[in-house]
């Protein structure tokens, strides 16, 4: 598995700073310019995490410690920024569309010089030294000394489950000379959190499942019975076109084979894109992963080519990759263990939108600070009009929460895309709930959850959470059957081949979502996601108002009902099936660089106003796991897995605290596209 985001210290926030810091478009935010003179010391809510305790305290940090900060400017008019961005992509706002050109969002709403001179002057005057001066922050370094100084509060190391750690005394504080110039601080703390990619292939989740230790499943497979063939078999013409026939009755009689790994062609048929005639030209998709992968444009030319579509053009695909300033290879997988991820995006984004010109931005590690100057370089050199993201995290975790500077310095990165005509999409996960009943057994989860919880920056109210489904092609042509929720228990056949082990089965995979505490419901969800909903968080805390929910669209993404992808590893070019929420964003910012060439080349920017405007219309399928499910439900798996025949029954849509309801729901949003989704953006829309 990829490995797709490390957060820098996952640091303790009060609830009411982390709503604060969410709601950027709800209210005017914390931080926003003060007027002249009017200027106060300014805190840092959360700077001090919860696991820095008297009880773990183990000493002060010596002055002469090495030490680094990112300190994120407020830019110029914080609340305007926010306000623009909601009236620029709001169809029902007579700005919807009006976009800034990118010197004038910069020089309405960038850093003044005013402000990099005085957080200049505030820094090098405690004794720090500035690193690095952009856009978008100050990084700093020095000595633990100076850094206290700067920051007026002390450093102390703490004893924490793996280790010892530094982190600030207390929260730190911005004097007033420079509060004003400060949206947040990051770094104080040392910890390091990792992240998971939303993707995994069928093999390696199988790998996981059979050898993982919390995800172990009693008696060793043994090859299948001799009544069920003896290669590998999937349905290759529509669901259901191969009965299983010899397995042991499963949750229900008669299970299909699972589907054949889905090519773009046959998304393409089922999401309308081939009727509609839609390619993606003149509209530019990025894609941001860590690292890069040295054969992409040369693997995803030939995977189009194996399965009948065009490669890239000269100067179709680009890349922005700096090997020489990769970090953290250990960490984070190396190349190596991006390149699937990569591989994926890409030939989803190009299968999807074919004449799309896509453009690959690596980040220089899967740290959240090397990602977060990957969104900024597309948003400053405005490189796309969507940016697919395949990588997230939890937001609460045993070893404390997110970073607010991370929440607010991503927050104004996507206000920023939004202003300008750039919107994100993101995966939502594949842990279901992700909860710790979910991490128990799920192949790709966070094992240290400590609660059911929307993922980060998939619950940002600034982006497009983009959840999964399990899609039933019809039949041989490839229509469009019938989807339900991504979410799979597995079983494997017993010992003695009569059974199936255990029986249900155990939480396996499925597509993420729910509502999130953290921040209050933006604008755009209202009067399409129920109050009954939106006033419970995942975790079951109720809320007086309503809540963020996520996702807000779904698209294919199933491991069971898998998608082809093909890369080079290891100087050898091969295929397999992928799935995860990380096919499901490429998949959708390819279906909106569609609907751009739908608009004539009009870019829709922060697409999730546009999509809620759209609720309940046949711009979306309603996706509804009790209306389908007794037609599609249950599938028996046989393939190779570490080279030996395996036998598994797959439960679908079973996701974990999730599923897919009449209307809104947490599994899939408001639905996947329909039959009416391109013709929904050729002509405005008004409510």
């Amino acid at each position: 598995m990829p490995i797709a985001r490390n957060r820098i210290s996952r640091i303790a926030v009060p609830a009411t700073a982390a709503l604060i810091l969410g709601t950027l478009g709800a209210a005017a935010p914390a931080g926003a310019a003060t007027p002249t003179g009017e200027q106060t010391a300014k805190p840092l809510p959360g700077t001090h995490p919860e696991w820095a305790t008297a009880q773990a305290d183990a000493g002060a940090v010596p002055d002469s410690a090495p030490a680094s900060a990112r300190i994120y400017l407020a830019g110029q008019d914080q609340a305007g920024l926010a306000a623009l961005a909601k009236a620029v992509s709001d169809p029902n706002s007579p700005a919807y569309g009006q976009f800034l050109a990118d010197d004038r969002a910069k020089a309405r709403f960038g850093a003044s010089a005013a402000q990099v001179k005085a957080v200049t002057y505030w820094v090098t005057g405690a004794g720090l030294t500035v690193d690095a001066t952009t856009p978008h922050y100050v990084q700093v370094s020095g000595s633990t000394g100076a850094l206290a100084k700067a920051f007026g509060t002390g450093f102390r190391t703490y004893r924490t489950e793996d280790g010892l750690h530094r982190a600030a005394a207390r929260d730190a504080v911005v004097p007033a000379s420079a509060s004003a110039a400060v949206l947040a601080v990051s770094g104080l703390s040392d910890t390091l959190h990792k992240n998971t990619s939303h993707a995994v292939s069928v093999r390696e989740a199988e790998a996981r499942a059979e050898a993982g230790a919390h995800a172990r499943l009693a008696g060793p497979d043994k090859k299948a019975p001799a009544t069920l063939p003896t290669v590998a078999t999937c349905s290759e013409d529509g669901y259901g076109s191969k009965t299983a026939k010899g397995a042991p009755q499963g949750y229900e009689k008669n299970e299909p084979f699972a589907p054949c790994a889905y090519v773009p062609s046959q998304l393409r048929k089922a999401y309308g894109v081939t009727e509609a005639k839609a390619t993606g030209k003149g509209a530019r998709i990025a894609i941001i992963d860590a690292y890069g992968l040295a054969t992409m444009e040369q693997d995803a030319n030939h995977f189009s080519t194996l399965h009948g579509d065009k490669p890239f053009a000269a100067g179709q695909y680009r890349e922005f990759v700096t090997p020489d300033k990769w970090t953290h290879q250990d960490e984070c997988g190396g190349p190596a263990g991006w390149a699937g991820e990569e591989a994926l995006d890409v030939e989803m984004a190009h299968g999807l939108a074919p004449d799309a010109q896509v453009v690959y931005v690596g980040g220089n590690s899967c740290y959240d600070q090397d990602l977060y100057d990957a969104m900024a370089k597309v948003v400053d050199g405005h490189l796309a009009d969507v940016v697919s993201n395949s990588w997230g995290e939890i937001m609460h975790g045993t070893g404390g929460d997110i970073d607010p500077a991370v929440v607010a310095a991503d927050n104004q990165i996507f206000q920023l895309g939004a202003v300008t005509g750039i919107g994100f999409t993101f995966s939502s996960g594949d842990c279901g709930d992700s909860s710790p009943g979910a991490a128990a057994t799920g192949v790709n989860c966070q094992a240290d959850t400590n609660q059911a919880q929307a993922d980060w920056p998939s619950a940002s109210p600034w982006v497009t959470s983009v959840g999964g489904t399990a899609l039933e092609l019809d039949d041989k042509a490839g229509h469009y059957g019938r989807e339900v929720s991504m979410g799979d228990q597995r079983s494997v056949l017993s010992d003695d081949q009569k059974s199936w082990t255990p029986f249900p089965g155990k939480f396996y995979f499925g597509g993420g979502g729910g509502v999130s505490k953290d921040f209050a419901q933006p604008w755009y969800q209202q009067g399409v996601v129920p109050d009954r909903i939106a006033k419970t968080a995942a975790d079951g805390t109720a809320s007086p108002t309503p809540l963020r929910a996520t996702p807000d669209v779904a698209m294919s993404g199933d491991l069971v009902a898998s998608t082809l992808v093909g890369y080079t590893d290891g100087g050898t070019y091969s295929e397999g099936g992928y799935g995860g929420t990380s096919v499901s964003a490429p998949e959708y910012a390819a279906m909106l660089a569609d609907a751009v060439q739908a608009r004539g080349g009009r870019a829709i920017g922060f697409a999730n106003p546009a999509i809620y405007d759209r609720a309940g219309s046949g711009a979306f399928h309603d996706v509804n796991d009790s209306a389908v499910h007794n037609k599609f439900g249950n599938v028996v798996d046989l393939g190779l897995v570490g080279g030996a025949l395996k036998v598994r029954l797959y439960k679908i849509a079973a996701d974990y605290g999730l599923s897919a309801a009449k209307g809104y729901d947490t599994a899939t949003g408001v639905g996947t596209p329909g039959k009416d989704f391109f013709n929904s953006f050729r002509l405005p829309r008004r409510r």
